[in-house]
């Protein structure tokens, strides 16, 4: 009888961990993938944006997987994937 209650005991503490390891792991990670994807799809031709490696600048041209940024006032471009930015600092409409 006791036997029993030991496999259910494993049983609940085994869901115990799976629903912990969901709402610790899982979920966040899924809601930061939907906030990266939101961003990049609002991302606009003058947002000022910052990449996953540091670099700062604005966005000049769009296309589907890639943008192509202004890194300084002599007008160096470097074309980068949407998938590299990690933020974005200003939006074009409160630049203006």
């Amino acid at each position: 009888m006791g036997g029993g209650m030991d496999l259910v005991m494993t049983l609940v503490m085994l869901v115990g961990v799976v629903v912990v390891f969901y709402f610790f792991m899982y979920r966040p990670q899924k809601k930061q993938e939907k906030q990266a994807a939101e961003m990049m799809n609002n991302l606009a031709i003058g947002d000022e944006i910052t990449t996953i490696g540091g670099i700062i600048g604005r966005v000049v041209r769009i296309k589907d997987e890639t943008c192509v940024i202004e890194t300084s006032k002599d007008g160096t471009k470097i074309r980068i994937l949407k998938s590299a930015i990690k933020s974005v600092d200003v939006k074009a409409e409160d630049a203006q």
